[in-house]
């Protein structure tokens, strides 16, 4: 547990004011959420492709990150390689799905305590990280704040 506190003194300092606040999905990384993320039983990982401008980051695509099939299990996901040396541009952020919708903490419950994500990110590059988690986004940025949004709702498909 105390490797896990310390993880977090490593973060490079950053003020609350100068982290991301907001994270938007747009385009192809909304509707990959939607069709690929919450159909999939194991783990899936992505590279979320876009800018950030002031607080806010935009994901414009969600690009795959490279994973072998049996490093992908509904608990556990590794890529083989960075986004970066998979061909993507530099990314804004990793996401990655809880097929069970369930423990989507980047810290646990009641504490200052860094789960696996919370301590994968820590020691990732990148300015915010997300877990889909069933109807719900929950990401972090670099002050550690953690937000959730609902997925927008998806728009019913007239039948014959």
């Amino acid at each position: 547990m105390a490797a896990m506190a310390g993880a977090a003194e490593r973060l490079p300092a950053q003020e609350p004011c100068c982290a991301p606040q907001v994270l938007l999905f747009t385009g192809q990384a909304h509707r990959v959420l939607a069709l690929v993320y919450q159909r999939h039983p194991t783990e899936l990982m992505g590279c979320m492709m876009g800018e950030r401008r002031g607080d806010t980051v935009r994901v414009e695509r969600i690009a795959p990150a490279d994973v072998d099939p049996e490093h992908s299990t509904p608990e556990h996901v590794m890529p083989r390689r960075t986004c970066e040396e998979a061909g993507w541009g530099p990314p804004v952020g990793l996401i990655h799905a809880h097929t069970s919708a369930e423990r989507c903490w980047y810290f646990f419950p009641g504490t200052q305590v860094l789960t696996s994500d919370g301590q994968s990110f820590v020691r990732g590059p990148y300015p915010v990280d997300a877990i889909l988690c069933g109807e719900r986004v929950v990401w972090i940025n670099r002050a550690l704040v953690v937000r959730e949004h609902p997925l927008p709702q998806r728009e019913a498909r007239p039948t014959d």
